[in-house]
């Protein structure tokens, strides 16, 4: 098992793969996001299924790189006797997940080794393994894989394997399809042409970005990885394409994070405006227009890509979890939480979009109407809060500050986009909600403000006040609070949630690492409350946290200096490039961004 950093992505905007530097595939879920895995060794052994493709011998020197602007990636290993290169993607434009593995020599010759183990349902199930038509293929209930290669895998203990040597000049292809198990369907040949046709389509993506600047680069990668992490048939975004990665190693905070969270949602949309992606934000929010669609009383913090909204929490005991960190989780319980937040996001989301000459339809407008009568009765219960603590409910602080952005925003449809409704009333509650949190969200004793009502906690969820537009980010009230984070809710200079090992406050009580969305959402507190240089040393040292291939996880841990949690977090690149908008708003096309006030 390799470290998380060691980890690159292929993705296809369906499915999601994970392949180590040294060639391992040990993640991939077909044919959709939350499918069950058939390579499940990043959470327990090889057994438990993988698709390894590397030197038989030792390797001098191993780098990698994704060709610019794709999600193709190539790895180049050197060898005594020569150098190799494995070309990785997932296919593009295909109705069914091709994983694509095309071995080229480079220099010399080199002896290759390929192991293939494939165990469906989360690595619970050895498949029927045979030889159909010169192809090797596996199936087990309602999964099949068929590989094509010139190479032939021979079985022995439940593993197909093979060796071969590749030299220069050389290409020694590898396709392997997920097919549905009572429709065999065989996997296309030309592996060449599959990579060539991802890099294109992937390559004409990128062209279309219009952010420019000094971080275009770690910009331009966040932005093909949340692109990479959207499902194409409905423009649903996973938080991950991960799950059950602990937020500290050998510990129990290991949660599925495979599912769409509504509290991404403004951020989502903003990166890809961002970006100059309006097409892929309108898809985005027209997704959770249909998701959130039926009773307002229901409206939940998560859903499936599709829309679903059973995502039952189950635990798989016969996987042994990442480095031990057990238990091994899928499904997760907090969609049946209550998070007030969630109803200031999807009018944050509306409002954006209206401002960037998107607004919407009468019928989405009713909607949202029904969600703020819902809000207004409900705005003064406690809850579980942005992070879904398992503790008891609470009035937490930043739940209460997005219940103002939904009527904040929903004042602002009505007096500035012409939209219908009793702005008057909404304008009430507003002030309402901003006064008590200014009231009892803020500790005078502390010079900032709290993780919620009547506690003396830190939170960095607090951070997002100024972004939202509730307080001007040089607001001494913000300033002090900024500065009791830093000094207090800290480790080596990276933002951390909140206390961990208070269970009072989670129901855990486990250490974890520091959240890095935390510490770019300090990036940009700094930058608006004028301590620019603070913000430009953070941002620049955050950046220097990524993987060789630009990746970053959900939390670091700064004394190992590994990354912890699920693995890329489209939360992490969502607030990275709403940072580096922030400190250079002229670099992109878009002029909005949810921290001016909308009134």
């Amino acid at each position: 098992m390799s470290a998380l950093e060691d980890y690159a992505l292929l993705g296809d905007r369906r499915t999601a793969a994970l392949v180590s530097r040294a060639g391992s595939v040990d993640w991939w879920c077909a044919p959709r996001f939350d499918a069950p895995a058939c390579f499940a060794a990043l959470l327990g052994t090889p057994e438990h299924g993988r698709f390894s493709i590397g030197p038989k011998g030792g390797v001098d020197r191993t780098t990698r790189r994704y060709r610019p602007g794709t999600m193709v990636l190539e790895t180049e290993h050197e060898t005594a006797s020569g150098r190799v290169r494995v070309v990785d993607c997932l296919a593009m434009g295909h109705s069914r997940p091709l994983l694509v593995r095309l071995v080229e020599g480079l220099e010399g010759q080199v002896d290759m080794v390929v192991e293939l183990i494939v165990r469906f349902d989360y690595g619970s199930i050895v498949p029927w393994v045979r030889r159909v038509d010169d192809r090797w293929r596996a199936i087990a209930g309602p999964d099949g894989l068929e590989l094509c290669s010139p190479i032939r895998l021979q079985g022995r203990d439940l593993t197909s394997a093979a060796e071969f040597t590749v030299a220069a000049g050389e290409q020694v292809p590898f396709v392997l399809g997920w097919f549905p198990s009572h429709e065999p369907r065989r996997v296309p040949e030309d592996a060449r042409a599959l990579v060539e046709h991802t890099t294109t389509s992937w390559t004409n993506w990128s062209a279309r970005c219009e952010y420019g600047g000094e971080w275009r680069e770690p910009v331009l990668r966040s932005l093909i990885t949340l692109e990479a992490l959207t499902f194409e048939p409905t423009g649903g975004i996973v938080a991950a394409p991960t799950m059950s990665l602990p937020e500290t190693l050998g510990g129990t905070r290991n949660w599925d994070y495979r599912y769409c969270w509504v509290r991404d949602a403004t951020l989502t949309l903003e990166a890809f405006f961002i970006g100059g992606y309006q097409d892929e934000a309108l898809r985005w929010r027209d997704w959770l227009l249909r998701a959130v669609a039926g009773d307002p009383e229901r409206l939940q913090t998560m859903y499936g890509v599709g829309g679903e909204r059973r995502l039952t929490e189950l635990e798989l005991d016969w996987l042994p979890g990442y480095e031990n960190s057990r238990p091994v989780r899928t499904g997760n319980g907090a969609h049946t939480q209550l998070q007030l937040d969630v109803y200031g996001e999807l009018l944050d989301v509306l409002w954006q979009a209206a401002r960037a000459g998107t607004p919407p339809s009468a019928s989405s407008w009713s909607l949202a109407r029904l969600l703020l009568d819902v809000l207004e009765k409900r705005w003064r219960e406690p809850d579980e809060g942005i992070w879904e603590v398992r503790g008891e409910r609470r009035h937490f602080t930043h739940s209460k500050v997005l219940s103002w952005v939904a009527f904040d925003r929903a004042v602002a449809m009505v007096e500035q986009a012409g939209y219908d409704g009793p702005a008057d009333r909404w304008r009430a509650v507003r002030d309402e909600i901003h006064a008590e949190v200014c009231a009892r969200g803020y500790d005078d004793r502390r010079g900032s403000f709290t993780q919620a009502y009547s506690s003396t906690a830190l939170d960095a969820s607090v951070l997002m006040i100024p972004l939202v537009g509730f307080l001007p980010g040089d607001d001494p009230r913000m300033r002090s609070t900024i500065a009791a984070i830093r000094r207090e809710l800290t480790d080596d200079g990276l933002v951390q949630r909140y206390d961990p090992s208070d269970s009072s406050i989670d129901g855990i009580g486990e250490p974890e690492g520091v959240f890095l969305p935390c510490s770019f959402w300090m990036v940009e507190a700094l930058a608006l409350a004028g301590e620019r240089d603070d913000a430009r040393a953070l941002f620049g040292r955050l950046l220097g946290l990524a993987n060789d291939v630009g990746l970053f996880s959900e939390e670091y841990d700064p004394k190992s200096r590994r990354f912890l949690g699920n693995f890329p977090q489209a939360f992490t690149h969502l607030a990275l490039v709403g940072a580096a908008h922030t400190l250079a708003p002229e670099r992109s096309p878009q002029r909005r961004r949810r921290r001016d006030p909308s009134h």
